[in-house]
């Protein structure tokens, strides 16, 4: 079984789970489109959340035969992949004594919006630069299993695009480069993503090609597009101004990510029959000063085909 952040909503009783799941959706172009399996459940004794699936590869072929002759084998090549999902969120204190000024549910809004906020950008840096071999508590991301696949497209050059000249003198050798980029996926991408910077560079090319479309999402945020296709800024990590998509101090290079989001494409993981997102509030009801609220995601991604997702390179934007 499938479902999304809003389908999730809907099977949540309780209107402040709700809310909580809404701000998710509300805070990343990717919790809102992100389709979760939620069909794995516990092994080992309960310590272990593991999916398993097969990736293809390669591409099935075609070809014409002469009567009497047979057509060639060939047959699509699969890899056996597994992802352990990985508990991730954030906690805060409140003093009892605010709940007796007045201003609790204020203070317990502000402070979950923000550990949201901050579990967004987790999650959103997570999806690209993750690396369970760096870091055994987080999942692997798109940065890892992108490196040295046919959709990694590397130009031969650098495309400059660091200031409006240069985008201007530039810009149509990118879209070009771009397209050629995009026609290697196994379909159109549900998304480009990149910084800041990145998005404001395309942005100005989409614009400059008569690309550029403004459409709004279900909750009335507007959503930037090259074409049909929506521009992601995946914005900077959690408790830091550094972004995501990563700008290369030296060279002032950076990378565009795609991806096709589905269940044969690229997609998140959580456990069966439990909501994505969970949250405790502060119950002040009880005895002791300080009481602690907490949200928490337990999730991963997966990668179902190679070609539904990829990156391009050596784009100077600085």
């Amino acid at each position: 079984m499938s479902v999304t952040l809003a389908q999730a909503k809907l099977n949540v009783q309780d209107d402040l789970q709700a809310g909580v799941i809404d701000e998710f959706a509300k805070s990343s172009f990717l919790f809102n489109n992100l389709t979760f399996d939620d069909c794995v459940s516990p092994t080992g004794g309960g310590a272990t959340l593991t999916y398993g699936y097969t990736r293809l590869i390669t591409q099935p072929t075609a070809a014409f035969r002469a009567v009497n002759q047979e057509y060639q084998p060939q047959e699509v090549q699969k890899q056996r992949y597994t992802v352990d999902l990985k508990v991730f969120g954030g906690a805060f204190e409140i003093d009892r004594v605010i709940s007796n000024m007045g201003g609790i549910v204020d203070e317990v809004t502000l402070q979950m919006q923000q550990k949201i906020k901050a579990a967004a950008a987790l999650f959103n840096d997570t999806v690209i630069n993750g690396d369970s071999g760096v870091n055994p508590n987080a999942f692997d991301g798109l940065e890892k299993a992108l490196t040295g696949s046919s959709t990694e497209y590397i130009p031969s050059s650098a495309i400059d695009l660091s200031t409006s000249t240069k985008v201007t003198d530039n810009w149509q050798e990118f879209l070009d480069i771009l397209d050629e980029f995009l026609l290697g996926l196994d379909g159109t991408p549900s998304f480009i993503g990149g910084n800041t910077k990145m998005i404001a560079k395309l942005r100005a090319i989409a614009r400059r090609a008569g690309m550029y479309q403004i459409t709004k999402n279900n909750f009335g945020q507007q959503i930037e597009q090259y074409g049909n296709i929506p521009l992601v800024d995946l914005g900077t990590k959690a408790g830091s101004n550094n972004p995501v998509v990563s700008i290369d101090s030296t060279t002032g290079e950076t990378s565009l990510f795609v991806a096709r989001l589905g269940l044969d494409g690229f997609h998140a993981v959580s456990m069966a029959g439990v909501p994505p997102v969970q949250s405790w509030l502060p119950d002040f009801k009880t005895a002791g000063a300080v009481k602690k609220g907490e949200v928490e995601m337990v999730a991963a991604v997966a990668l179902k085909a190679t070609k539904a997702a990829g990156v391009l390179r050596k784009i100077k934007v600085q």
